[in-house]
């Protein structure tokens, strides 16, 4: 087990600005890492900090004034630790008692004057973040500076909604897939996931595109995540079965999906209104009596009901553009749809694939009105628990991945989108959300604020930073660090989850990962879904 180590002393500080601490003589300032655990032995607690900054410093500026040369190393490692010296500052998140049994606690103090610091131990580390052995324990990651897990609480992880950001190519859909992983090994949770890209459901690739990994499907078997499709054909050639085609039917489309497709479908303003009165005259059959109408008969209605012969005529012309996609039918068949709600509740796991159909206008209206559906039936469950109190009738944890989560939850739409209401209100029918973006400014500043967890890899843009940390306390140091972050395979994860903010080298997706995906117990039904060691060296051959 690794030891901790001294590394310098308390010499001033604040409960809100943090502490100053001098690096003591025999430390190399250079192994301190912005975004490292340590800990400080006080008089009667124990707090566990971060490191946010590294300085140097000198006991007069005359050494500075005249600093020695290249060809003087004698003077200035005579000066270090006596004229120069390293300071740190570093911000206490949790302090523990000499009465270990009272548990980890806010922090409420401070501790004194040169109280000792120390690199945490893997000990330290089991206390604050949990043992991976710990069935509601995933380890996510490993520190900067230590070979030792860093674990999420599962189930804190999925009783909020909760954020995946970082800029492009930083690694967001491998975090997720972590993510996924851990909630669907450990139960916590059933996983619907919208899949934009079909990285999640039977193979991804890497970040660079170049390598094949295995989906969540492979890791865990067909039975226990199902595959459904809005393109057969697409997800059949890149090798995959699949459990159910997904159709809409136009009387699923509401005047409020419209409103969401805006920008997709290039709608003007008085379309919607346009809209409702067309609803309001045929009801769910709207968009197909529109769209049947000849000319004669679109004078006929907008002199009959007062609309504006331009804005229904444009209308009309947008909402073909739905009618032509292939997983539009005019009937209204929702087997599919069904079949994957009770999957659902049936504790499965369920990727929604769209194949071809990656366009912003296929990817916001089949999410929303599924999800829509869904929200119908949880409220429904969550009711009928209620009234009976019996467990049986208690809807499972359900959490839902959306990728360009700004789509669905920018401040024009997250009022008016599912999405937007189950961030805000939906956590007490037992559904949450995984959103994952790469520019989190765009998402309504309320939503934000309801993320309990946020798991955010390197960001460069200061608004996306300021929106990560909307609603965190301390968010002045944390900012330092994410920004200190290298471009791949490190996040800053903080919120519910986890005790105290932490930065991790993420874990890696690999041949050792497999096996421990593997390693878990069967499954309710009885099937074996461990991945055999065949599976795992046809990705990674010797």
């Amino acid at each position: 087990m690794q030891q901790a180590t001294r590394i310098g002393v308390v010499t001033s500080g604040s409960l809100l600005e943090g502490l100053t601490a001098r690096l003591d003589d025999h430390y190399d300032i250079e192994n301190l890492r912005v975004g490292q655990f340590v800990v400080v032995q006080g008089g009667r607690f124990r707090f566990f900090s971060m490191l946010t900054d590294v300085q140097l410093a000198a006991t007069s500026p005359a050494i500075l004034a005249d600093p020695p040369g290249d060809d003087h190393p004698l003077i200035t490692e005579i000066l270090a630790g006596r004229g120069t010296y390293g300071t740190f500052k570093i911000t206490p998140q949790l302090m523990l008692s000499e009465d270990v049994t009272a548990g980890l606690r806010p922090v409420k103090t401070i501790p004194r004057h040169f109280a000792p610091i120390h690199t945490a131990s893997e000990a330290d580390f089991s206390l604050v973040f949990g043992d991976q052995d710990d069935p509601n324990h995933f380890q996510i990651g490993q520190p900067l500076d230590m070979d030792v897990p860093v674990c999420i609480d599962l189930q804190r992880f999925v009783e909020r909604s909760n954020g995946v950001f970082g800029k492009s190519g930083t690694g967001k859909s491998f975090l997720t897939r972590l993510l996924l992983c851990g909630v669907i090994k450990s139960k916590a949770a059933s996983s619907l996931i919208f899949d934009m890209h079909s990285e999640y459901g039977w193979s991804g690739t890497t970040e660079d595109k170049t390598t094949a990994v295995k989906g969540l499907a492979q890791l865990f078997g067909r039975h226990n995540v199902l595959i459904y499709t809005l393109d057969p054909k697409a997800t059949t050639r890149r090798g995959s079965a699949y459990d159910g085609t997904i159709s809409i039917s136009l009387e699923e489309i509401t005047v409020e999906d419209l409103g969401l497709l805006q920008r997709a479908l290039n709608l003007n303003p008085t379309a919607i209104e346009s809209s409702y009165i067309c609803q309001d005259r045929f009801g769910k059959t709207w968009i197909k009596k529109l769209l049947a109408m000849d000319g004669d008969e679109l004078k006929d209605f907008v002199e009959s009901s007062g609309a504006n012969y331009a804005s229904v005529s444009a209308l009309k012309r947008k909402l073909l553009q739905l009618a032509r996609l292939s997983y539009i039918t005019e009937e209204n068949n929702l087997s599919a749809v069904n079949s994957l709600i009770e999957a659902l509740l049936a504790n499965k796991n369920v990727v929604v694939e769209f194949g071809d159909h990656r366009d912003e206008l296929s990817y916001i209206l089949v999410a929303n009105i599924i999800t829509r559906r869904i929200y119908a039936r949880w409220v429904e469950k969550t009711d009928a628990f209620l009234a009976s109190q019996r467990h049986a009738d208690k809807p499972p944890q359900l959490m839902i991945t959306i990728e360009e989560a700004h789509k669905f939850l920018d401040s024009s739409m997250a009022n008016q989108t599912i999405f937007g209401t189950i961030a805000r209100e939906l956590r007490k029918y037992s559904v949450t959300l995984l959103v994952v973006d790469q520019r989190p400014s765009s998402i309504d500043p309320e939503v934000m604020s309801q993320l309990g967890s946020r798991i955010t890899a390197l960001l460069n843009d200061e608004r996306d930073i300021d929106a990560v940390f909307t609603g965190v306390s301390g968010s002045k140091a944390l900012k330092t660090v994410l920004a200190s972050l290298d471009s791949r395979q490190q996040a800053l994860i903080l919120g519910h989850a986890v005790p105290m903010p932490v930065v991790v080298r993420t874990r890696p997706y690999d041949r050792d990962f497999y096996a421990a995906m593997g390693g878990a117990q069967q499954s309710s039904v009885g099937q074996d879904w461990r991945t055999t060691q065949a599976e795992v060296d046809d990705l990674f051959p010797e």
